[in-house]
């Protein structure tokens, strides 16, 4: 699966994710509006009908965001809790973007944080990897439950051509009050972390890259030029560029010598581009053409962080 993942972004010439995380304020009123007329109806008794409202709305602005940009970006990220705040609604929603993603020719990354004991780590990844369930292209996985929690998921990877992505460093502010203390040895949490995916993913290699890939925030960039050495085989899903600081020049120890290594997300930075001054232009019936035109600038920056990692490995610095 990392192959793919991987031509995808070659294709394109976009190590870009677009996190499709569509909090109701980003929606604009009158796909609202159109969400409540098509809510009319007979609504089962375990479904209000707010969330039914709401759903129909995701499902449309997804849609329309997704249709805006599949052509020039490899991925979408949507994170499941915007999706499961409203309930079975919601989550109809949430297998409806995965499958109309999918159907475009996109590969989809199921940002649901997992991770439990053994046969509940399983379940979660073949809920969402195995095709029972949503079955997407990779899903993330919160690893702090140790190898119970991470393995059962690597296996389903394997019989299924899946892969996941383990949080590591990630980009929230709080991030170091458990992963920068140090260990008995002086490393850092996130370096034994790091240590371990390197270690997983050796199970799973697809050529230079394994199907084992790590969540590492854009908003560390000191960090991440420790766990780009550490893990030199090890895909790098960094988010937390644009909305949360993150500029493209903090970004070059993500890529490797070939500028490969690392996709980038943004979320409210392109599928909420209409409501920021530079895109202003676009108004609300333009929200998708917005998120094209920041989709394609994020794309046109980050290559400038592509060749600053190509000057570094070149020169041995």
């Amino acid at each position: 699966m990392i192959q793919r993942l991987i031509e995808g972004i070659t294709a394109k010439d976009a190590p870009v994710v677009v996190g499709l995380d569509p909090n109701i304020s980003f929606i604009p009123g009158f796909i609202l509006k159109k969400a409540e007329s098509a809510a009319e109806g007979d609504i089962p008794d375990y479904c209000e009908k707010e969330n039914v409202i709401a759903a129909e709305a995701v499902w449309q602005f997804n849609k329309a965001i997704t249709d805006a940009v599949y052509d020039i970006v490899p991925a979408v990220k949507p994170q499941v809790a915007m999706y499961e705040q409203f309930g079975i609604p919601g989550m109809i929603a949430y297998r409806r973007t995965v499958d109309y993603c999918r159907s475009k020719g996109l590969i989809v990354i199921g940002d649901v944080k997992r991770g439990d004991i053994g046969s509940t780590s399983e379940a979660y990844a073949r809920g969402h990897l195995a095709g029972t369930g949503f079955d997407v292209d990779f899903a993330t996985v919160n690893p702090y439950l140790g190898s119970d929690g991470v393995k059962p998921f690597i296996k389903v990877c394997k019989e299924h051509d899946k892969g996941i992505f383990v949080l590591v460093k990630t980009s929230n502010p709080s991030s170091g009050e458990f992963q920068d203390v140090l260990t008995g040895d002086g490393r850092a949490v996130y370096e034994l972390v790091g240590k371990m995916v390197r270690e997983w993913g050796s199970e799973c290699m697809e050529g230079v890259y394994s199907n084992v890939g790590a969540v590492v925030g854009a908003t560390y960039p000191e960090q991440a030029k420790i766990l780009r050495k550490l893990m030199p085989h090890t895909f790098i899903l960094a988010p937390g560029y644009g909305a949360q600081g993150a500029t493209a020049a903090d970004l070059s120890g993500f890529f490797d010598a070939d500028g490969l290594g690392a996709i980038v997300n943004s979320s409210r930075g392109i599928i909420a581009a209409y409501k920021k001054e530079a895109y202003s232009k676009y108004g609300e019936e333009g929200f998708a053409d917005a998120a094209r035109a920041a989709a394609i600038d994020m794309i046109e920056d980050l290559r400038g962080a592509i060749h600053g990692a190509r000057t570094v490995w070149n020169t041995g610095r």
